[in-house]
C-alpha cells in the first residue's frame, strides 16, 4: 500500500466516525493501458468529497455520482468497469482504450479499518479478505509473496510495507534515509553492533539490530524486494553484508563512498566467492549523481535511484556541473 492509500483508509474511518457513510473502491484488474496499479485506491464520501484515486481523475466523476445517488455498492459490494468500448474509453479519457475494473465497497463497521489501519500504522505486512456476498472483511497477517486476488467472491488485498530496505549503520544518512524510506512505505531495519551509535538511535518506528551485518542479512532472507544499503564507511561492518547482499536476489545493493574508495572496495569483494557479475551489481558510488553534499541530500539520492531501479527505469550517467570557484563565482571546467 503507498502512502496514498493509506490516506484512502484513513479518510474513509474518519468520515463513517463523524456520520457520514463512505465508499471505498480498489483497483483488481487492468487492461491496456492504465493510469494507477493494480491495488490502488479511492474513497468516496456521500456528499461526494473524495481521497485517492483510481484513474488519475478519468473516472472519479463518474464513481462520484454513482456514490451519491446510490446507484452501485449501497448495501453490498461491487464491481464496476470502465472502459470496455471504445467510446467509454473516450468517454472517461482512459489513455490507449485502457480498461478497469474496480471493487466498490460501502465501509461500515464490518469493514475492520481500525484493525486495518492499526497494524499499518505498526508497519506491519496484513491481507485483507473481503466477502463479495457480505460485505464482511477479515484481517490477517500478510506474507512478503502475497498479490492482490479477485474471483469475483472473494477479494483479498495487501497492505503495509510489501518492500524492505536493509541500512547498514546508524549515522546521519540513515535517520533520513529510514525516515524517507518508510514515507515511501518501506519496511526499514538498521543495523550497527557500534555502542555509540545504539545508544544515539532514537527513531522508535525504525527497529535498530546490533547483530553483525552479515548476520542481519540472513537473517531479513533477503528476497526481490529487499534493498541493502551499506553506511558505515566502515569495511569491516559494510563488506560482510554487502557479501551476503549481492548473493541474494535483492533488487538494490549499494554502499556509500567515493569512487575511489569503492573501487578498492570491489577489489576487496573480489578476494570472496563472489563472481564478477555479483559484484557489478553493487551501486557505490551509491545514489544518484544530483550534486548532493548533505545527509538528507545524500538520502534523497539514495531513494531516488532505488526508485528507478525498482520499476525498471534505465537512468544515463549525469554530467556533473563545472565547479565554482567560491572566490570569483565563477564556474571553473573540471581537469
Amino acid at each position: 500500500m503507498d502512502s496514498v492509500d493509506l490516506e484512502v483508509v484513513k479518510s474513509a474511518l474518519a468520515w463513517t466516525r463523524s456520520g457520514h457513510k463512505a465508499t471505498i473502491g480498489t483497483i483488481t484488474h487492468t487492461w491496456g493501458s492504465a493510469p494507477r496499479p493494480v491495488g490502488a485506491m479511492v474513497a468516496i464520501r456521500d456528499d461526494g468529497q473524495v481521497t485517492g484515486s483510481v484513474s488519475g481523475g478519468c473516472v472519479e466523476d463518474d464513481l462520484i455520482e454513482k456514490v451519491k445517488t446510490r446507484a452501485v455498492a449501497a448495501e453490498k459490494p461491487e464491481v464496476v468497469i470502465y472502459g470496455v468500448t471504445q467510446e467509454q474509453a473516450t468517454r472517461y479519457g482512459l489513455p490507449c482504450g485502457g480498461t478497469l475494473q474496480i471493487v466498490l465497497e460501502p465501509v461500515g463497521e464490518h469493514s475492520h479499518l481500525e484493525e486495518l489501519l492499526a497494524a499499518i500504522e505498526r508497519h506491519e505486512l496484513v491481507a485483507r479478505t473481503l466477502d463479495m456476498a457480505t460485505g464482511v472483511a477479515t484481517i490477517q497477517a500478510g506474507r512478503w509473496s502475497d498479490v492482490l486476488e479477485f474471483d469475483d467472491k472473494v477479494l483479498k488485498s495487501v497492505h503495509g510495507p510489501r518492500w524492505r530496505v536493509l541500512l547498514i549503520g546508524a549515522g546521519q544518512v540513515s535517520r533520513y534515509l529510514a525516515q524517507m524510506a518508510q514515507a515511501l512505505d518501506y519496511h526499514v531495519t538498521v543495523c550497527d553492533p557500534r555502542e555509540e551509535y545504539y545508544a544515539g538511535w532514537d527513531l522508535p518506528t525504525v527497529p535498530l539490530t546490533r547483530s553483525y551485518p552479515d548476520d542481519a542479512a540472513i537473517a531479513m532472507n533477503l528476497d526481490a524486494h529487499c534493498a541493502v544499503v551499506a553506511l558505515t564507511h566502515d569495511p569491516k561492518l559494510d563488506d560482510i553484508a554487502l557479501l551476503e547482499a549481492l548473493k541474494s536476489p535483492a533488487f538494490y545493493v549499494g554502499a556509500l563512498g567515493s569512487r575511489k574508495n569503492n573501487d578498492a572496495r570491489r577489489k576487496r569483494l573480489a578476494d570472496f566467492d563472489l563472481a564478477a557479475a555479483e559484484i557489478e551489481r553493487m551501486r557505490g558510488p551509491v545514489g544518484l549523481k544530483i550534486g548532493s553534499k548533505t545527509p538528507p541530500e545524500i538520502a534523497v539520492a539514495i531513494l531516488a535511484e532505488m526508485t528507478a531501479v525498482r520499476h525498471g527505469v534505465q537512468i544515463p550517467e549525469l554530467v556533473e556541473p563545472p565547479k565554482v570557484n567560491v572566490t570569483t563565482g565563477c564556474a571553473v571546467p573540471q581537469t
